[in-house]
């Protein structure tokens, strides 16, 4: 298997790991007290779903602006895991799945785009 499957396959597989953590976080294993669940996942689970279609369809630009997003749910854990020590589990799951994302979908953005640019000049030269 080339870097470039393999590092789509884990952004992948690292988004529906963090989108799963998310969900079952918010839900069922350590809903909040203070918010409703409904909002909580809004706010939670809402901007992960924005690169999706993007993702799921290989675009390299998809892939490089969703590690930037992804930063949120990075600095998210970390602050999780420092103060809330019931939750810490969760939270250190939720940086390890962002960093694993982070890493897997910048290198797929950068070894595809540059895949493409290199299909387009040799079609540039063969006509």
């Amino acid at each position: 298997m080339n870097l470039i499957k393999l590092s789509r396959i884990t952004t992948l597989a690292s988004w529906f790991a963090l989108f799963a953590l998310l969900m079952l976080w918010n839900t069922l294993l350590a809903p909040s007290a203070y918010f409703p669940i409904s909002l909580v996942l809004v706010v939670m689970v809402g901007p992960l779903l924005f690169p999706l279609r993007g993702l799921l369809h290989g675009k390299p630009y998809t892939h490089a602006w969703a590690s930037f997003l992804i930063m949120l749910y990075f600095a998210h854990g970390v602050q999780e895991a420092w103060v809330n020590p019931d939750e810490r589990i969760y939270a250190l799951l939720e940086v390890l799945f962002s960093t694993i994302f982070y890493t897997a979908a910048i290198t797929y953005a950068k070894l595809r785009g540059r895949q493409l640019k290199q299909h387009a000049e040799g079609r540039k030269t063969s006509m």
